[in-house]
């Protein structure tokens, strides 16, 4: 457990580097998913090292041990954890809980507000045109979700780039890549290291409703004139866009990449990626596995040493009967504890 209680957490810090800037070489919609499962795995698998190593150095103290009835010189011999470490794991876990707790709040507000939005809008259909001056155009998650578009952004648009920009606020709705961001977000409330991964998985989700028009309207340099011209004219409004807006992300590269060629499929990075969060998994279970036998050991340990100290003489061919007894008191334990 010593070595492999850490594996989780040398995966984040790899991948937190490296994903963010391997995501932008590859085509937006398999990035977008290979970063929705490293957020998924390397946040179970932080917050699982985090608490095996607070557990273990907490489980040493004397009275934390006299309630568990295991023994600390046991424990420390097979696996020792510094109580220093330990106490920073558990702040480092306690506020992340803090943290995902106010990140789950804001989300749900989030969600709610979206769908009180698509309620109020005129009409019933998808497409909601406000009668406002200043450009704008999102989506609104919903059920189902809407389309919101100003009619001051309509004015600044050709036929063409309407139709692509209607495009690309219909693929973020049909995607439903609210639930990428909620997985982000929520990700990097509990776990900071995660945020730049955060980010790199907003720029996905542009590009992947920007390659998704495209393909729609049968025109790249089309969806590329849309998206310049639809941020340009929203440049000068004071309240930001909404998440899911034509006018998110790095503009910019956005449009570079759209008067490229489309992005080749790479089957290397997703199969490293992979490898290393079947490195982290393998960590993960491994370090629960030692824990859950060095307690075991150490619960046999210090049921054996009580029983050293009060039992009476026995006949030769007994001298198993102290571990026999530990597992049958460390398994009645077991059971009126699950009771």
């Amino acid at each position: 457990m010593l070595i492999s209680v850490y594996v989780p957490l040398a995966v984040t810090a790899v991948l937190t580097v490296l994903a963010p800037r391997v995501a932008r070489r590859l085509a937006p919609r398999p990035a977008a998913w290979a970063l929705a499962c490293i957020a998924l795995v390397t946040t179970v698998g932080w917050a699982g090292s985090l608490a095996l190593l607070a557990f273990t150095g907490i489980a040493q103290i004397p009275q934390v041990a006299a309630e568990g009835r295991w023994s600390v010189p046991a424990l420390q011999a097979e696996d020792p954890v510094y109580l220093t470490v330990a106490v920073i794991s558990a702040l480092f876990l306690v506020a992340g809980a803090v943290g995902l707790f106010l990140a789950a709040v804001r989300q749900a507000r989030h969600l709610l507000w979206a769908r009180r939005e698509c309620a109020r809008m005129p009409g019933d259909s998808e497409l909601a045109v406000v009668d406002d001056d200043t450009p704008q155009a999102f989506a609104l998650p919903g059920a189902p979700g809407r389309i919101v578009v100003s009619s001051g952004m309509l004015r600044c648009l050709g036929d063409e780039e309407r139709e692509a920009l209607l495009a690309h606020e219909r693929a973020h709705l049909r995607g439903r890549h609210h639930v990428f961001q909620t997985l982000w977000r929520l990700a990097a409330a509990l776990n900071p290291l995660l945020r730049p991964l955060a980010d790199a998985g907003g720029f996905a989700l542009e590009r992947w409703a920007d390659e998704e028009a495209a393909a729609r309207v049968g025109s790249r340099r089309v969806v590329a004139r849309a998206v310049g011209r639809a941020a340009l004219a929203s440049s000068f409004r004071a309240s930001s866009p909404p998440a899911l807006a034509v006018t998110g992300g790095a503009v910019p590269q956005r449009v570079r990449a759209l008067l490229a060629p489309p992005p080749p499929r790479r089957t290397f990075p997703i199969a490293g990626g992979a490898l290393l969060l079947t490195l982290c998994c393998a960590g993960l279970v491994n370090a629960a596995s030692d824990s859950d036998k060095m307690l075991d050991d150490a619960q046999r340990a210090q049921c054996a040493a009580s029983i050293t100290h009060t039992r009476t003489p026995r006949p030769e061919g007994f001298g198993h009967e102290p571990d026999v007894c530990c597992e049958h008191r460390m398994r009645a334990e077991r059971a009126e504890h699950l009771a």
